[in-house]
């Protein structure tokens, strides 16, 4: 299972940065994503950029592919539980969703007590703050130990290149940003959603750490939109290396992440180069992560990957 560290290094040069498909007009800015509008759908387009700390820092071959696969797969596992906007995957980089009025809030599942910038809850909770975001949490807690029961710190929806405002529920409620009645179903489905994707991850020998869920409203309904329960919208640390005292092994975007930190950077000028080295490891995790949880082999798509994509999003749409 999983793909070579050969295999990998030959898809450098078959990585996604961007999808200009003139046909359909301008490409919209996504910081990850390429999105175009055609009617009432959206197609999503997953590239292989990754971010971190606000910025677009480089591209690992093949993320757009497992992102898009592993989410569908996940909307797949919870449409029991709510409606997703999925309408079809053309492509292993595409998916063809339902236009949604995205919600002004979303829903970040935190199941563990962990966390390194001055807003997270362990540096919060390290100070001495026994209640942040409205949070009452017990005495005794270590980094990264699980908290007594998941909780949900909601955030606003920043504009690019800003920071998200983490928000209590009351804030929400007093601002009038969601309504009483549909923030007590989200926040019910959130922590639903969240359960379903611990168990699936203990199975496959993962823990969800945490994970940030988006929502929208088509035609009244409420839906689950955006991405779901993956390495980039989701923290995922590796089972067999969570112990006392320890930090455990990061299997998602917190691993490109830490390297930069341990090298100084955390947003302020000038990024360091990427070497191939990490990308590579960042790949192969990508990969583990989708294997593990879906238990199939990924499997690349045929390259090279943007005139593929091209081709079969004109013959989907009859261009």
């Amino acid at each position: 299972m999983g793909l070579s560290v050969v295999e990998l290094q030959e898809a450098l040069v078959h990585t996604v940065p961007a999808v200009e498909l003139p046909e359909l007009g301008a490409r919209r800015a996504g910081r990850v994503r390429d999105i175009y509008e055609v009617g009432d759908r959206l197609i999503l387009i997953a590239t292989d950029r990754i971010s971190a700390f606000d910025r677009v820092l480089g591209v690992i071959p093949y993320k757009g592919q497992v992102l898009n696969q592993l989410s569908a797969w996940w909307f797949d596992q919870t449409r029991d539980l709510i409606p997703n906007h999925v309408l079809a995957i053309p492509d292993p980089n595409v998916m063809v969703v339902r236009r949604a009025q995205p919600l002004p809030v979303e829903v970040v599942v935190r199941g563990y007590i962990t966390g390194v910038t001055r807003t997270s809850l362990w540096t919060l909770y390290a100070q001495g703050e026994r209640q942040p975001y409205g949070i009452p949490l017990p005495d005794g807690l270590r980094k990264n130990d699980p908290l007594p029961h998941p909780v949900i710190t909601p955030t606003t929806k920043a504009p690019s290149g800003a920071h998200d405002e983490i928000l209590t529920r009351a804030e929400i409620l007093e601002r009038g940003l969601v309504p009483v009645d549909l923030w007590e179903r989200i926040e019910a489905i959130a922590l639903a959603l969240f359960a379903r994707g611990q168990e699936i991850a203990r199975r496959a020998g993962l823990i969800l750490v945490d994970t940030k869920y988006e929502f929208g409203l088509i035609d009244g309904e409420l839906v689950l939109i955006d991405e779901l329960h993956t390495p980039d919208s989701s923290r995922y640390w590796l089972a067999e290396t969570y112990l006392p005292g320890q930090d455990p092994e990061p299997m998602d975007k917190e691993f490109v992440r830490a390297w930069f930190a341990a090298r100084g950077y955390r947003g302020e000028g000038e990024p360091p180069e990427m070497p191939v080295e990490l990308v590579l490891e960042a790949a192969s995790r990508y990969i583990a992560v989708y294997e593990r949880l879906t238990g199939g082999t990924f499997q690349p798509g045929e390259r090279p990957v943007v005139e593929r994509i091209r081709r079969r999003l004109r013959d989907f749409l009859n261009l």
